[in-house]
């Protein structure tokens, strides 16, 4: 069979896997990215591999990992345009001091904490790739887990009515300054992990000049088109030139050795919000979401082997990993929101909420991966800290949903505005 007739046969089952999984999720309280996230793992030689070897290797040849891999990239980039597109700054400047407050501890001991992980790590070949030094293998593995899976953040808030109150500003605010850090963080490392200094100067320069093109041309020029048609729906002409930029965007921030996500995430900021955002990410999204983005995680799963965890000592670090990733993000943001005088059942929500990883997780590992930052067996542990403490975020926070303060209260300005 050809690769590209077989190419639609993968799609077909990674759909119908993700479908599947979808639906008994719902069942468990588990949003649709995290059951596909799952279903990704399952696929991969974990599970189907390991009991079907035959058939997942007739299913899944080596021969069409890379059309895979590149279908995945242009999946991958438009989602991250949407998430760009949904990304608020106004939520930065409200309730800004409690936001504050619970970033700086959801950033600072999970850094703490992944650093000293990773600087033991570094003394086992096992985990960080050929020519990784101890300061990017402690930084790479603090920004993993420091990030937040702000796109399904941002959903749970607004299916469970709470956008607007005080949970659910603290929580956006404070993911969103999380993720920043987290990304910044990933494109030092990116920049200087080349042995040749003039790439990190160009990635480093060719960055600063991409911030300033969309920050000042972009964003006004694309501002004052939207001013002159308000309320005009997006044209095939439109969609057309929006996704031209975007593609140059993705290029562009690839070529200088950050990463299309990048370019795409920031494009996607500063687009002028309201109607023509709204048409946008109606034309994007559907498309993206249920057909491209599964191929992200299948060819996640696909590069997730616990049969390199052979051994109880790979396996006891493996559970290190889930426990500092959870001490340090989870835990020391619910208690920095209770320490700043919120209520003890909105702090282990917010804690909750902060804590799961998702998809934004398995985006940071696999440019890890690809650059050779990580090793497989890392990417593995990697994946399955993601997996857990995403798959954990949704039961815990109906747990405590019912002692939380009513949409009245709720609504309420925050403890730190009160006073």
């Amino acid at each position: 069979m050809e690769l590209s007739a077989h190419f639609f046969l993968e799609l077909a089952v990674i759909l119908v896997a993700c479908r599947v999984l979808t639906w008994l999720g719902k069942r468990a309280l588990q949003p649709p990215v995290v059951c596909e996230m799952v279903a990704g793992v399952l696929l991969g030689p974990s599970l189907l591999g390991l009991l079907f070897p035959e058939f997942h290797a007739m299913i899944f040849p080596k021969a069409t990992m890379p059309l895979i891999f590149a279908v995945s990239q242009v999946g991958l980039t438009l989602y991250m345009f949407v998430v760009g597109l949904e990304f608020r700054l106004d939520l930065l400047s409200k309730g800004w001091r409690g936001s504050a407050a619970v970033s700086i501890a959801g950033i600072a001991a999970p850094l703490a904490l992944g650093a000293l992980l990773g600087s033991r790590l570094m003394a086992d070949p096992a985990y960080f790739g050929a020519g990784v030094k101890s300061w990017q293998a402690m930084i790479f593995t603090g920004a993993a887990m420091s990030i937040t899976a702000f796109p399904m953040l941002a959903r749970i808030i607004m299916e469970r009515g709470l956008a607007g109150t005080r949970i659910g500003t603290l929580s956006l605010g404070a993911g969103a300054f999380d993720d920043a850090a987290a990304w910044t963080l990933l494109a030092i490392i990116l920049a200087a992990f080349e042995s040749n200094p003039l790439i990190a100067v160009l990635a480093v320069a060719g960055g600063a000049a991409y911030l300033l093109l969309i920050a000042f041309v972009v964003k006004p020029v694309a501002k004052s088109l939207v001013a002159r048609h308000p309320q005009a729906s997006l044209s095939p002409a439109g969609l057309r030139a929006v996704l031209i930029v975007l593609m140059i965007a993705a290029w562009y921030t690839d070529y200088i050795r950050l990463h299309a996500v990048f370019g795409a995430f920031l494009l996607g900021i500063v687009m002028p919000k309201g109607t023509f955002v709204d048409n946008l990410r109606d034309r994007i999204e559907p498309l993206t979401s249920g057909l491209l983005v599964p191929l992200f995680f299948a060819f996640s799963g696909l590069n997730t082997r616990l049969d390199l965890m052979a051994g109880q000592g790979l396996w006891m670090v493996a559970l290190s990993i889930l426990l500092i990733a959870t001490l340090g993000k989870g835990v020391a943001c619910g208690v920095a929101a209770r320490l700043g005088g919120y209520p003890a059942a909105e702090s282990v929500a917010v804690g909750t909420l902060m804590n799961a990883r998702g998809l934004m997780e398995l985006i940071l590992l696999n440019i890890g991966l690809e650059r050779g930052l990580i090793t497989p067996t890392l990417f593995t542990m990697m994946v399955l800290m993601a997996v857990v403490t995403t798959l954990a975020a949704s039961p815990v926070f109906e747990l405590v949903r019912p002692y939380l303060a009513t949409d009245e209260e709720a609504k309420r300005p925050s403890p730190a505005k009160a006073r």
